[in-house]
């Protein structure tokens, strides 16, 4: 029998064309029905002569299978690299189940779902998750999806079960209600749960004092819905309320007043009013000529007392000529009411020389002490110090229209675009290589560039690789200024890099065994380059590796034998034939 099978394997493999007939008749048995329909074609399984290869092959069909190895996730990454015809073994009859499972033996730690606590007890059987029809690897894995029927919480409080709950025990919860919205303090930490979330209501549960106390209020609701401000969770009878810490402290004779003569209805409903002749225009013995802000020269200690101080009691003190100024010069008709505007332009627009084109905050340049002297620093007072040239060029040069309506522009673009001789290729930052001193004085560092000069770059000058400002039109290829150069006339290539270097361009250095996949041993060591690599090629060199490649024309078989020459041949001769066959040397 094993001569017979000798003599059919060479008579099958001289006729290339019957190979697969031969593999049907040798096949030990019918593969699964899932594989069926490849069951003619071997070589979706297999490949010839190379045992190896087949598990490759079954990861190019079970692409969800060979993801997990890759990523060494789920069970398949987990296990020990193996073959995996180990554990799955074909050509057992249609019928036949390849991929057994021990659910006694099974080891679900290799899984992304690890087994513990409840999940891990020997009651729970594998169908009570894996359902019938769905992929052990499309198990959810969610909690709500086996126990939404267990959820009490009807859905209130999401899917998100692990929050509050484990494996160990469903009903050992262990929610912290001080990471909500509603910390637990004082008696309210004494509290039980249900009563406040009645009827599992958990979302949506009122969080203001009245809600659950409205009973106890005894202002009737006369001082609002919030307890808080006065009242808290320690003890409902203790007062934490501090007028002070309003927007109204209270001062002098307002500390012995009871609130019911200033709140006399809903204290928030109505807001009441703050100043003084909300309460006392009835002593105002000055009859409104000096408007209503009565503590501009009152105090609550006692009201005969004046204590009015322009400088300290107003937002504009008195400086410099101000200071001789009278009252009604700014205060027209006594009228103290009218908030006067305190803006220069308010009471000297007639003496602006720039007509309000240098804006209204003539403070900036101008002082009381004597408005001719101007105090403009330009370096200090603004973001835009003036530097080089820049120091002698005139204001009107730059504000030409409104100081302050129209922003101006602090970039070098902005003032001079039609000075750009790279024609806004190299972008709108020209301090990067410019300065106001001197224009032309350029401080370029083509070290940070994507081509930085390095051995006999440095000495090159720039219009040798830069024909025009438009310097980013420059290719950084060699070929773009060597092509001249190039003795190989592109057989090897235009990446020149790839073999020479900027300093010396005759010393180069390419190990074809360690850069390439196609080691030079053999006869093919001590080959010129361009024996393989004859005709010209832009770009990455590529060149195929294969001996059929270039020894086409010596192939004496005619291609019968396929095109791995090298499975019988070496390189060091073409004649040497590599073992034994087993039909044959």
């Amino acid at each position: 029998m094993a001569w017979l099978t000798a003599i059919l394997l060479m008579f099958f493999c001289a006729a290339g064309a019957r190979a697969d007939s031969i593999e049907s008749v040798l096949m030990p048995g019918k593969v699964i029905e899932g594989h069926a329909k490849y069951e003619s074609e071997c070589v979706k399984c297999h490949m010839r002569f190379n045992k190896a290869a087949q598990t490759g092959l079954c990861l190019d069909c079970h692409k969800d299978v060979a993801s997990d190895v890759r990523q060494k996730q789920g069970y398949h990454g987990r296990l020990t690299e193996q073959e995996c015809r180990a554990c799955h073994t074909e050509h057992k009859g249609r019928a036949a189940h390849i991929a057994p499972l021990d659910e006694k033996s099974f080891n679900h730690t290799k899984t992304d779902f690890i087994l513990k606590g409840g999940h891990a007890d020997a009651k729970i059987a594998c169908r009570d998750c894996h359902r019938p029809g769905v992929k052990y690897r499309d198990t959810a894995t969610k909690c709500n999806a086996c126990h939404k029927k267990d959820d009490k919480h009807k859905g209130n409080l999401g899917a998100a079960c692990e929050t509050c709950h484990n494996e160990r025990d469903w009903k050992a919860a262990k929610f912290d209600h001080e990471k909500t919205r509603f910390p637990l303090a004082g008696k309210h930490a004494d509290v039980k749960c249900e009563d406040c979330h009645q009827n599992q209501r958990f979302k949506g549960v009122p969080r203001d004092c009245l809600s659950c106390h409205r009973k106890d209020d005894k202002h009737k609701g006369s001082f609002g819905a919030k307890c808080e401000s006065c009242h808290t969770e320690r003890d409902w009878k203790e007062m934490t309320f501090n007028h002070d810490k309003t927007r109204y402290p209270l001062r002098g004779k307002h500390r012995t007043t009871k609130c019911e003569s200033c709140h006399k209805s809903g204290l928030y409903k109505e807001k009441l009013k703050t100043t003084c002749v909300a309460c006392h225009r009835a002593d105002d013995v000055h009859k409104g000529g000096l408007g209503e802000k009565c503590e501009s020269c009152h105090n609550e200690r006692e009201w005969r007392t004046t204590s009015f101080n322009h400088d300290q009691d107003t937002k504009f003190p008195l400086r410099d000529k101000h200071k001789a100024a009278k009252c009604t010069a700014c205060h027209t008709n006594a009228n103290y009411r009218d908030k006067l505007k305190t803006a220069c332009i308010a009471c000297h627009l007639k003496e602006d020389e720039h007509k309000g084109k240098y804006g209204e905050k003539c403070e900036t340049c101008h002082k009381e002490k004597d408005w001719k002297i101007s105090t403009f620093q330009h370096d200090r007072d603004t973001k835009y110090p003036l530097r080089g040239k820049h120091i002698k060029v005139k204001c009107m040069a730059c504000h030409k229209g409104h100081l302050y309506k129209d922003k101006v522009q602090s970039t070098c673009y902005a003032c001079h675009q039609q000075d750009d001789k790279h024609k806004g290729q190299e972008g709108k930052k020209c301090e990067s290589c410019h300065n106001e001193k001197d224009w032309k004085d350029t401080s370029f560092d083509h070290g940070l560039a994507r081509f930085p000069l390095l051995g006999k770059h440095i000495k090159v000058e720039c219009k040798k690789c830069h024909l025009t400002p438009a310097f980013k039109d420059a290719s950084m290829e060699c070929n773009a200024c060597h092509a001249k150069e190039d003795v190989h006339k592109k057989r090897l290539g235009t990446e020149c890099g790839q073999c020479h270097n900027a300093r010396d361009w005759k010393l180069w250095d390419f190990d074809h065994d360690q850069r390439t996949k196609f080691k030079l041993d053999g006869g093919h060591k001590g080959l010129e380059c361009v024996a393989c690599h004859t005709r010209p090629m832009p770009g990455k060199l590529s060149l195929s590796g294969t001996c059929v490649s270039c020894h086409e024309r010596e192939d004496v078989h005619d291609g019968s034998f396929g095109r791995q020459c090298e499975r019988c041949h070496v390189t060091s001769s073409f004649k040497t034939i590599k073992g034994e066959m087993g039909f044959g040397k």
